[in-house]
């Protein structure tokens, strides 16, 4: 018994123990439930909150489309490739569907496919055969970034009806170039079809961009004009140091003093870029707060440049839009969907959670992009493996390549026309003729040639401020100018102007610095050295100074240098003479003098009547010989003529004891040096009036700004098309004459008959027989002149031949050249008339022929001689 109470008291327990653990498994189930209903609380919450936020968004759509609507374009004039499809178009779009419903399967979170657009004329077409490769005929568009800028400067930005799917119309190429707008699509079709044709590897890309790359904002960016290019810095070879040489002098200055001042310099510049970093940051400030709403949901649609052909080393996107290069890992390209060319389409099958900075392209690999057709060219990723593989089972590949070949199906031809770019709209290039850029800080306006009357193409406006309201400097280019001014540089800050001039100003100014184009002011000309004959290459000129450097001179100077003294108002009948100047001279080393003798340098002080030489240094020397000579008048008060003295020339000599200069010497030297001091102060005063002349030219060019015309361009040259007129014009009367001149060859038989009387068949026969028998006698007439000429010229080249058997001892060689020439000439006309003598007898029978047919069919002597036929 006692057993068994046990046994029931353990099942109790049991009982109790199984209770108790449902009763826990029950309490926890209902906290589970209940965390769960909290949960699924908050998720509702979160998305009515998702809801909220994103009703807030708010979208603009634009009614009509943002290209140009149908109605603006004549279909009507298109071809029949534009209306409709071929039969291999239509397969291609039934291979596409069944492509795109086996996509949306397989990767449903996937957006849909971009395949088949429709085209102007609301006909589906296939995004590969929209794009038509094309060789442009201008050496311009061969580099891809010249292509790149014509298409952003010549379209006009149109943005996609919905910025978050892309467009459901594709127009052709041609369409675009001749409305001059389009969305990124056919921006970038548009380029992808002239880089193809130009050698490229490139696609269009279907992806996601920034907001600004997208509305093609460009208020953040630099301009690249304003980007100075780095200048390489060439460090000069130091010389080795001589064994003898002067030791520098002692710095005497304090390094206290540097030191505080080098402190003070820092101070500055940190200053300065706490400045700039604390603009920096509030603009990064302000830009942070505009973050964009739909950031990584906007489509957009560029170009991809493979590595490889036209020697293209690394892969990159081109921006179609403001044709910048990017690389494939700027965050501006948050992502790609697909991509094409014209032979095949491809998927990305990667994630593009880090933009598309992991992204691997390589085409041939099918993991990381699907492909539409078989009969792709791109090579896998690792061929290495596949040879691996294909050897161990050859069989197995021969029968999957025999159904890749049933499979494969090769992409259509484009049906689009083929784009051509007249000379015209290629010199138009933006739409209108002008286009502006917004930059940061900077505003860059482009015009056609020819647009504006000066010239002007291009103007590069900066700004100190983001608003963009305080000019800082400008810059305009030129083109077509008859004065050769290519560029001008306005400074508004320190108001200086530079011009730069191509090659052929008539004055050969290369540079022109100034601030005012008032005479003697603070101006710098420089000149092409090689268009002017005295070798000019600069001329710095100040109200008080006139500095000119030289190069190529076969006097070797250098450098003149002129102090300008105050203004005399006396009238002097001599300018040069009316205000003594000092003059400064140096010259280069004349290798063909020796240095002791050869003049570096010389100073005309007029005032003082002194003329100083300072001579060339020997290489082994550290010193340099010099002269100064006392210039006086040759003659004194009384008219006696003043003798050379020792104490009018001082020199100090570096090797007394080689050269000792006598007085004659020192004398004519000095009488050399007048003569040089008046061509020195001559040649000062002329390069007064060429500055005068420069200036007045510059003024009439500026108010003028004439432009010249290519002689190739006929529309726009005015002398060139007058002249083709007056061509056409001579010729046409040309005609007219000779069709005048063709006369009848009836009119003088005609003639003897009485007029308005009607022909018998009698007259027409004689009328026939008449003229027949004119025309032989003329044809042997001409054949009895050709053949007297021939005797003539053989009787005299005979008689000369005579004659030279006769005088042949006595005759001089200039005789005997002149019986040679005779003889050579005498025979070639001979030649000539034997060849017409016998060119006539064989033609004369073919037009006597020729003659009687044109009168059998005479409209006058037809009827009249059809018996005689």
């Amino acid at each position: 018994m006692e057993v068994l109470k046990e046994k029931v008291e353990e099942e109790e327990a049991a009982e109790r123990e199984d209770a108790a653990e449902r009763a826990e498994r029950g309490e926890k189930m209902m906290r589970l439930m209940e965390v769960r209903k909290e949960e699924t609380t908050m998720t509702q919450e979160m998305l009515r909150d998702l809801e909220r936020k994103l009703s807030e968004i708010e979208v603009s759509i634009p009614e009509k489309p943002s290209t140009f609507t149908k109605d603006t374009i004549d279909i009507s004039k298109l071809p029949l490739s534009y209306k409709s499809n071929t039969p291999k178009e239509e397969h291609l779009l039934q291979v596409a569907d069944n492509f795109s419903r086996q996509y949306s399967l397989l990767c449903p979170d996937r957006v849909p496919l971009f395949l088949h657009p429709l085209n102007e004329c609301e006909v589906p077409k296939f995004v590969s055969t929209t794009i038509r490769p094309t060789l442009m005929p201008y050496p311009e568009l061969y580099n891809w970034d010249t292509c790149a800028q014509f298409v952003s400067d010549f379209l006009a930005m149109l943005p996609l009806p919905d910025p978050l799917k892309p467009p459901s119309y594709l127009y052709s190429s041609t369409t675009v170039l001749k409305h001059q707008k389009g969305n990124c699509f056919d921006f970038s079709t548009l380029l992808c079809s002239m880089l193809i044709g130009a050698g490229y590897d490139a696609y269009c890309v279907n992806g996601y961009g920034s907001q600004d790359l997208c509305h093609m904002d460009l208020t953040r960016e630099v301009c690249p004009l304003t980007v100075k290019p780095k200048e390489t810095v060439q460090e000069e070879e130091k010389a080795p140091p001589k064994k003898y040489a002067i030791k520098p002098p002692r710095d005497l200055s304090s390094r206290f003093e540097q030191e505080q001042e080098m402190k003070r310099q820092e101070e500055i510049k940190a200053a300065e870029e706490k400045r700039w970093r604390q603009e920096e940051e509030r603009l990064m400030e302000v830009d942070s707060a505009k973050t964009d709403p739909l950031h990584g949901l906007r489509v957009h649609s560029w170009v991809l440049v493979l590595s490889g052909k036209r020697e293209v080393p690394e892969s990159f996107f081109i921006d179609p839009f403001t044709a910048r290069s990017y690389s494939t890992q700027d965050d501006n390209f948050l992502g790609i969907e697909s991509l094409w060319n014209h032979k095949n389409y491809w998927i990305n099958m990667q994630d593009c959670w880090n933009c598309c900075k992991d992204l691997i392209f390589d085409l041939g690999d099918p993991v990381m992009w699907e492909y539409l057709l078989l009969g792709t060219d791109k090579p896998l990723l690792s061929p290495a493996e596949e040879e691996d593989n294909g050897a161990n089972d050859d069989d197995d590949v021969e029968n999957l390549g025999k159904e890749d070949e049933d499979k494969s199906f090769d992409m259509p031809n484009s049906w689009v026309e083929q784009i051509e770019i007249s000379p015209e709209v290629f010199e138009t290039r933006c739409p209108n003729g002008k286009k502006v850029i917004q930059y940061k800080k900077a505003k860059l306006e482009k015009w056609a040639p020819y647009l504006n009357n000066n010239g002007l193409v291009c103007r590069l406006t900066t700004y100190e401020d983001l608003e963009c309201t305080k000019t800082l400097e400008i810059k305009e280019w030129y083109q077509n100018r008859e004065d050769m001014l290519e560029l001008k540089h306005i400074n508004k800050t320190t108001g200086l102007n530079i011009d730069y001039f191509k090659p052929g100003h008539p004055q050969a100014l290369r540079v022109h610095s100034y601030t005012s184009m008032q005479p003697e002011m603070d101006r710098v000309m420089e000149f092409y050295e090689k268009a002017r004959v005295d070798g000019l290459i600069k001329r710095e000129e100040t109200p008080k100074t006139m500095t000119e450097y030289y190069q190529g001179r076969p006097d070797f100077l250098s450098y003149r240098h002129i102090n300008f003294g105050p203004r005399v108002k006396k009238l002097v009948l001599n300018s040069a003479e009316s205000n003594p100047r000092p003059v400064v001279e140096r010259f280069f080393r004349n290798p063909a003098k020796p240095a002791d003798e050869d003049v570096a340098e010389r100073v005309f002080l007029i005032l003082d009547e002194r003329i100083q030489l300072r001579y060339h240094c020997r290489e082994d020397h550290i010193t340099a010989s010099k002269r100064e000579f006392l210039r006086r008048t040759e003659v004194d008060s009384k008219g006696n003529k003043i003798i050379m003295t020792p104490d009018m020339c001082i020199s100090f000599e570096v090797e007394p004891m080689e050269h000792t200069k006598k007085l004659l010497y020192q004398y004519e030297a000095m009488m050399k040096l007048k003569n040089e001091e008046k061509l020195s102060r001559h040649q000062a005063w002329e390069s007064e009036l060429e500055v005068l002349e420069i200036l007045k030219l510059r003024e009439e060019e500026e108010e003028a700004h004439v432009l010249t015309t290519s002689i190739y361009d006929t529309k726009r040259n005015e002398k060139s098309k007058e002249y083709r007129e007056a061509m056409e014009r001579v010729m046409h009367e040309e005609h007219l004459r000779q069709v005048e001149a063709q006369l009848d060859y009836l009119a003088p038989f005609l003639a003897q008959l009485p007029p308005g009387e009607k022909l018998t068949r009698w007259q027409a026969v004689r009328l026939k027989d008449e003229c027949l028998s004119d025309f032989k006698q003329r044809l042997i007439n001409k054949a009895n002149l050709i053949q007297a000429r021939f005797e003539k010229e053989t009787q005299e080249l005979q008689k000369q031949q005579q004659w030279y058997q006769e005088n042949q001892v006595t005759l001089t060689p200039e005789d005997e050249d002149l019986y040679l020439s005779y003889c050579s000439q005498a025979m070639f006309r001979i030649r000539i008339l034997e060849q017409r003598l016998n060119r006539h007898k064989e033609l004369a029978p073919l037009k006597y022929l020729a003659l009687e047919e044109k009168l059998y069919k005479d409209p006058r002597l037809v009827e009249l001689l059809k018996v005689f036929v």
